[in-house]
């Protein structure tokens, strides 16, 4: 790695950490104290065992991994990690890249993927896209998980209302359709508009997307 004067990086989610796989103890070292340097937390491992057989980080954070590393390859932890649901991005640095390597460690959802010697600056861009993207994430995920919690809080009759009204039926129509009265369709929407916290029929719909609720297609004779 080369040194720039002073390295500098954005102000990262708190509380990321960096996970260094590596089994070079002088490379670990040196990235430890590169991340330490802007705040980061890290953690280090010599090995893939050594991760696996670890206990990561419930939060925000990325891995450095290095490519080539003794018995499973950076590339094939990396598949690892997958299959186990961890979903940390991952910036990959070797020192014997090639183009089919990097095509797929980009193509698994990798950040970014370094080679040896690499600015130190590089490296902190790197990291700081990952710790963003992982932000984005987990917003995105803990958003998804509430509106699931509130979905599931509906009857069965209310879930059934709010796919056909999602589809873009009026109340009459879903009355028809369902034998109920309008004046009935119009409570369980009621419900369904206060127990998915929304007030507009878009954000309604938007909450269905998110959550890929089937919906019922209009045909000719519902319209």
């Amino acid at each position: 790695m080369t040194r720039p004067s002073q390295p500098h990086s954005p102000a990262p989610p708190s509380r990321s950490v960096v996970i260094i796989v590596d089994d070079d103890a002088g490379i670990r070292a040196s990235l430890d104290s590169l991340f330490r340097s802007v705040g980061l937390e890290t953690r280090l491992f010599g090995s893939p065992a050594e991760l696996l057989g670890g206990t990561l980080p419930d939060g925000p954070g990325c891995i450095v991994l290095d490519v080539r590393l003794p018995g499973v390859s950076g590339l094939d932890l990396q598949g690892q990690l997958t299959r186990q649901g961890i979903n940390y991005p991952i910036i990959f640095m070797t020192g014997h890249g090639d183009i089919p390597m990097s095509v797929r460690a980009m193509k698994a959802g990798a950040v970014d993927f370094l080679a040896k010697p690499f600015r130190d600056q590089d490296m902190l861009d790197a990291v700081t896209a990952a710790l963003e993207r992982d932000a984005q994430y987990r917003a995105e995920t803990s958003a998804k998980e509430d509106i699931r919690t509130q979905y599931e809080t509906l009857t069965a009759r209310e879930r059934e209302v709010m796919g056909h009204v999602t589809a873009g039926l009026m109340n009459k129509q879903v009355a028809g359709l369902i034998g109920l009265s309008e004046i009935t369709v119009k409570i369980h929407r009621g419900n369904v508009m206060r127990k998915m916290g929304v007030k507009s029929l878009a954000d309604l719909v938007r909450k269905a997307e998110a959550l890929g609720v089937s919906q019922t297609r209009r045909t000719t004779d519902q319209t």
